[in-house]
């Protein structure tokens, strides 16, 4: 099993057909066998591109490199699109739109020579931190099918975490690349509102909490996969006027210093998320680094914005609108935030001065500590559907968030990095730098990689009987 080519990394599977080692359909043909073999167990893989990704393969073959990942496969989340395949978005009424062209993240991906292999599954609209939709159905967690896979790009995390693609793309407004990263073992790069073109289906332009916060990125199972990744899709594109072209890589801080995030008031993180955290502050102190426990900024400030800054897309009429579209429960869920936030109403100029000065705070605490490393999730892996609970699923939503949100509303990156298995879970640190420097979040985290190496890819535990 260690040989075989679905276990390999993009890097690693890249390097393998340059050198000629394997053939491109040996490693598309490698994973479509994988799938076949294991998304009964786990839904991650909505729809498989077999004719076109064969077709591919064996085009790379036949022809010169064409980019850094030539030849090698990778999965798109169904909100994404991608020319030949449905942007359901997780729901019926989109069970067929079509794309007219691809989103600038997979215009530049299929430029370096990668190929579309499937298509992966999310909750309705992407409006979960759990995978389920009446469209494509539940994406169960591979290490245990009881507890949520994370969401939003939940079926892309299962479909890594168990060997079905090496790479992938998601997005991310609240911690939808990092959620199921955490869950499902895997690692994920937010990166910097701006870094990376976020163009939403069909070109459809979105409100002010979209604009601001909703971030595309790289999902893999090494760091090695997610910089590649990210030299390939940043940039400028026209279709996104909020993008832009930035170095991807700053000036190496003096001296070098990290924080450890051990502690968020108002929550018990679990015993081995602060036992992984400090564990990579001892590799980085082994690596010339000074680390020092401290608290975030203003977290609760910061959470309190985020959702104010979301609630501002969610008038009465938007709100109807999505009603719908979704599943009742998903419904109230989202009127939730709308309803509290109105409950204790901020005036939008408030709310933009506010997000403007916690960067201002957060930019200045990255100044004393350019590397922070704390907890993904406040909690572990919850029971499914534990969100959509009327009385606690909003607070348990947001509360499990409390350390993800910064990255989202004041347009920071982060990489999720899985570290080890406690008690048959995952566990993981999440990395933080300012912004435009995800290049130190993924030189730390690829520092704590070395000791504690991916847990995945991994058979899916078989669902009950």
């Amino acid at each position: 099993m260690p040989d075989a080519l679905w276990t390999r990394t993009a890097v690693e599977l890249a390097a393998l057909i340059r050198d000629r080692e394997v053939s491109s359909r040996e490693v598309v043909q490698a994973h479509l066998d994988r799938i076949a073999e294991v998304n009964g167990q786990v839904n991650a893989v909505t729809l498989v591109l077999e004719e076109t990704a064969l077709a591919g393969a064996d085009a790379a073959d036949r022809s010169e490199n064409s980019g850094p990942l030539h030849g090698v496969p990778f999965t798109i989340k169904e909100n994404i699109d991608c020319v030949g395949s449905p942007t359901t978005s997780g729901i019926p009424a989109l069970a067929d739109a079509l794309p007219p062209s691809d989103a600038p993240v997979v215009e530049r991906m299929k430029r370096a020579g990668a190929i579309p292999l499937a298509r992966t599954n999310l909750p309705e609209l992407g409006g979960r931190l759990d995978t389920d939709n009446p469209l494509r159905g539940r994406t169960f967690n591979p290490w245990n099918p009881a507890l949520t896979p994370g969401g939003s790009s939940g079926g892309e995390a299962a479909a890594l975490a168990t060997g079905m693609s090496p790479i992938g793309l998601g997005n991310d407004i609240l911690g939808s690349l990092r959620n199921p990263a955490y869950c499902c073992g895997i690692t994920s790069l937010k990166p910097s509102a701006g870094r990376i073109p976020c163009v939403l289906s069909m070109g459809v332009d979105a409100g002010m909490a979209v604009q601001a916060m909703l971030v595309e990125g790289p999902m893999a199972r090494s760091v090695a996969d997610l910089r590649l990744g990210l030299s390939v899709l940043a940039g400028r594109d026209v279709r996104d006027p909020r993008s832009v072209d930035a170095p991807l890589e700053g000036p190496v801080p003096a001296p070098r210093r990290a924080a450890l995030i051990t502690n968020i008031p108002g929550f018990e993180l679990p015993a081995a998320t602060v036992a992984e955290i400090r564990r990579a502050g001892e590799v980085l102190i082994a690596d010339g680094w000074s680390v020092e426990e401290v608290q975030a900024p203003e977290l609760d400030r910061v959470n309190q914005i985020w959702s104010y800054v979301m609630a501002a897309d969610m008038d009465e009429q938007a709100l109807q609108e999505q009603e719908a579209l979704v599943t009742p429960q998903l419904a109230a869920l989202h009127r939730q935030i709308s309803e509290r936030t109105a409950s204790a109403p901020l005036a939008n100029s408030v709310v933009h001065a506010e997000r403007s000065r916690l960067s201002r705070v957060w930019s200045e605490f990255f100044g004393a500590y350019p590397v922070a490393v704390g907890p993904t999730w406040t909690c572990l892996p919850w029971p499914i559907d534990s969100d959509l609970d009327p009385e606690t699923g909003m607070d348990l939503t947001l509360g499990t968030a409390h350390f993800i949100s910064p990255a989202n509303v004041l347009g920071l990156p982060s990489v999720a990095l899985a570290t080890g298995v406690a008690d048959g879970l995952p566990t993981g640190v999440q990395v933080y730098a300012d912004r435009w420097r995800e290049d130190l979040c993924l030189a730390a985290a690829e520092q704590i990689e070395t000791a504690s190496p991916m847990p995945t890819p991994i058979d899916p535990v078989p669902l009950a009987d």
